[in-house]
């Protein structure tokens, strides 16, 4: 094979192929020199993920040296991922081993008078026997493909991406181009808001704080607390920051200085506790500013685990990998267990007990039991996390760890940890405790940490060591390098004992828990999981899935259903290409059976009715009665024994200053009416009562509403009433939704209400009681809602009354 050794010079024009040998003696780095017909040339870099400094100062200081000698004036980074016989060189501008230092890079280059281009890609088909260095002296046999212009490729036809991947490369380049899309977008949309919109703009939207006072109060799980309060101690401007929200801390320009990233602790009327794992310096002087930033970690998890996937050494991270692609002749009798292997599970054990599950879970068990990929759908309200934790119980009692339990979001991951403790599983969270429920910290990675034997011994090295740095300066000489060496000594021995502590907790543990995209850290890197359920399936981007899947999946339990919202997808570009697809979905697409949980025990069976029969056959059953879901007091329902009511709104929308939300006053104003209405008699409590609706715009207007009139807080008339989006909805349930529709124009356009998951994820969070507010005029130029409405009016559910009060 050819040695990576070497440089290769390609020359289109004459089909030659020079080598410059000694280049780099590493065996990680592939250079490419790429002699164009165009003016400009073109220097290709690329790497293989091994470890291997490829942004490092020596290296720049070669590559400048190169491009130097053969005049090239444009720098391409690439990077490396084969299949088969194939060689796809794709991406790797933004490197997930030296990430820090790409600023530095980029104006080394820069400095040099190169300019940059972050998006290329080489495509060579290497004939099976040949080395990849004679098929690209071939005439043709390399040439220059952007992954956005290749015209085989779904995304540059316009096409949605396909349910069957037949080439593993197309799959590899489409997912990457998609992700990296996300990311510019993201970064483009926060850059974007930072240097063009007004302070008084960035206020109002909620996205930024500013001329903030900062103090410290203590630690939290050996992380410092970082308070913010206004300057004159009075009430913070409403905002968009909560639990578990990652914030960027600045001074005042967060583009041009450097930003310390935190999470939020918790917020209250007159500060923000934030967790900062660097502490700002001079924190308690001078103003401070914070902001919502691009998530780029997901990305490059993301952009790892595909490299994974797709790799050929080894198994690709899971032998799944051609059954998930769906490049299997029958899709179901590929995804089964083979019969020895069924054998064996079958003689560890009994199966789950039935007694806390109804017949659909039990089979869905059962199911998930014998084969090797499952799909369980689980409506709303059905017990899908139960299921989950009952199966993940049942493989732990047979021994088959370690297992690894995800979701996409931190909240589905305490709940599926809540389920196991509940159990008496062993579980194990891993992630920030500062994103976990305060009850389940006990179980954080941390916190079993501070917990070990080993833990007082660690401490005191930890304090022998800040003593030791703290006298350093004071010494010269020899003394001093002797005291190098010493600290060196200390912070090795160190290391190992944290290793040895965090690995015994792993260890013990039967289950671990954490998000999708937390799946990939660090800590689990060189960890095994054969059996993988995540939960919140059809919520997670499938780049997003795979980051779990690749480490080492054999077993693959995915939970989720597909007739409720998709994965948030922020890019439109990538949401056009597919990203906005769950695997789950695709999965469905090929033809692979589901499950189906079939009794609900949230909703009052009136509100069962249309979700049912509209979006799952009419196969939903009531696991509660109408007697256990009585009709709140207060409101007057148009049926009393049907909880659920339309009120008509004659209002009009407003759009925002970028025409990308909405909000209607006269509907918002309603929905307070209703709110009084429902806390009148005391049968409720703001905390039993959840105010949705699909647009953010009218989110801030009700949210400014209610604070107009007592306000959220403890203390205050509506504390614990939740306010929030439908999409930040799912998964939750209250007593009563009051869900204000907003869309009302006499053009007939509904825009994103036309996604019919949104109306069922909408509809199907309350328990005892629905109050929708709208117009319908509007709303019936959509068919799924004029369908909701032509039910709401054939059982009279339409509440005139409440239109027509003042």
């Amino acid at each position: 094979m050819f040695s990576v050794g070497n440089c290769v010079l390609v020359h289109f024009d004459h089909d030659v192929v020079h080598r410059e040998n000694g280049f780099n003696n590493g065996s990680f780095v592939l250079l490419f020199l790429v002699f164009s017909q165009q003016e400009t040339h073109d220097f290709v870099c690329g790497g293989r993920w091994s470890g291997h400094r490829l942004f490092s100062r020596r290296y720049v200081q070669r590559v400048v040296a190169l491009l130097a000698l053969f005049r090239a004036k444009r720098v391409v980074y690439a990077a490396i991922g084969a299949n088969d016989a194939n060689v796809v060189i794709t991406l790797l501008f933004a490197t997930e081993h030296q990430p820090t230092q790409l600023p530095a890079v980029e104006s080394r280059f820069k400095n040099e008078g190169f300019s940059l281009t972050k998006r290329f890609n080489l495509h060579t088909y290497a004939d099976e026997g040949s080395s990849i260095g004679e098929n690209m002296a071939r005439k043709g046999s390399v040439k220059r493909m952007n992954s956005a212009s290749d015209p085989d490729l779904p995304m540059v036809k316009g096409e949605p991406a396909p349910d069957r991947w037949r080439r593993s490369q197309d799959h590899f380049i489409t997912m990457t181009e998609l992700i990296r899309q996300e990311l510019d977008d993201e970064t483009q949309l926060v850059e974007e808001r930072w240097k063009t919109w007004s302070k008084q703009r960035l206020l109002a939207a909620g996205v930024s704080l500013f001329d903030l006072k900062a103090r410290t109060q203590g630690r939290f799980f050996g992380e410092d607390i970082v308070v913010f309060e206004a300057q004159d101690r009075g009430r913070l401007p409403e905002h968009r920051f909560s639990h578990g929200d990652i914030v960027l801390i600045s001074r005042s320009r967060p583009w041009g200085e450097k930003v310390v990233e935190g999470v939020v602790l918790d917020r209250g009327p007159t500060r923000l506790r934030v967790v900062v794992g660097e502490r700002p310096r001079d924190v308690r002087k001078g103003g401070w500013r914070l902001d919502r930033g691009a998530n780029r970690v997901a990305h490059d998890r993301m952009h790892q685990a595909l490299t994974a996937f797709h790799s050929t050494e080894g198994d690709g991270g899971t032998v799944l990998r051609e059954l998930l692609l769906g490049n299997v002749l029958d899709i179901n009798q590929s995804a089964e267990l083979s019969p020895d292997i069924r054998g064996k599970r079958q003689a560890r054990g009994p199966r789950p007990s039935a007694s806390n599950l109804n017949a659909s879970q039990q089979a869905a068990i059962e199911s998930a039991l014998s084969q090797r990929l499952t799909l369980i759908q689980g409506p709303p309200g059905t017990g899908k996390t139960t299921t989950a934790t009952h199966l993940l119980h049942h493989f732990a009692q047979q021994g088959s760890g370690p297992l690894l339990a995800t979701a996409e979001s931190n909240v589905a991951v305490d709940n599926l940890l809540e389920g196991l403790l509940d159990l008496g599983v062993k579980a194990l969270r891993i992630g920030r405790p500062v994103k976990v429920r305060e009850h389940l910290r006990s179980a954080t990675l941390d916190a079993l940490l501070e917990n070990h034997p080993m833990q007082e011994e660690l401490a005191f090295l930890q304090d022998e060591q800040r003593e030791l740095r703290r006298s350093l300066p004071s010494l010269k000489g020899k003394e001093k390098g002797l005291m190098h060496r010493d600290i060196s000594i200390n912070q090795k021995e160190i290391r190992r004992m944290e290793n040895v502590m965090t690995a015994s907790v792993l260890d013990e543990a039967e289950v671990i828990c954490a998000t999708t995209i937390g799946c990939g850290h660090r800590l689990l890197e060189s960890r095994k999981f054969p059996i993988v359920l995540m939960d919140e399936a059809t919520q997670a981007t499938e780049p997003s899935a795979l980051v779990p899947i690749v480490k080492g999946c054999r077993q693959l339990i995915l939970v989720g259903d597909h007739q409720q919202l998709p994965p948030t997808v922020l890019s439109r570009r990538a949401e056009k290409g597919g990203l906005n697809r769950s695997l789950f979905d695709r999965l469905i697409a090929c033809g692979l059976r589901s499950n189906l949980l079939t009794t609900q025990y949230r909703m009052h069976p009136i509100l069962r009715e249309f979700p049912s029969a509209r979006f799952y056959e009419n196969r939903l059953e009531d696991g509660c009665t109408a007697d256990q879901r009585p009709p709140p007091a207060g409101f007057l329902w148009p049926d009393w024994d049907r909880p659920m009511a339309f009120v008509p709104v004659e209002g009009v929308e407003e759009a925002d200053e970028e025409g990308k939300s909405r909000s209607n006053r006269d509907e918002a104003a309603k929905v307070l009416g209703v709110v009084n209405d429902l806390l009148a008699i005391g049968d409720l409590q703001p905390h039993d009562i959840g105010v949705i609706s699909p647009y953010n715009g009218q989110v801030r207007e009700l949210t400014r509403l209610f604070e107009m009139a007592g306000g959220r807080e403890p203390g205050q008339p509506y504390a614990g009433l939740e306010i929030k989006s439908v999409d930040g909805y799912q998964g939750r349930e209250k007593e009563v939704i009051v869900f204000s529709t907003v869309r009302a124009n006499d053009r007939g356009e509904v825009g994103f209400l036309a996604d019919y998951r949104r109306l069922n994820v909408a509809i199907t969070r309350a328990k005892r009681g629905l109050i929708l507010l709208g117009h319908p005029t509007t709303l019936r130029h959509d068919g799924t809602w004029r369908s909701y409405l032509d039910w709401v009016d054939e059982h009279q559910l339409f509440a005139w009354h409440v239109t027509h009060s003042s």
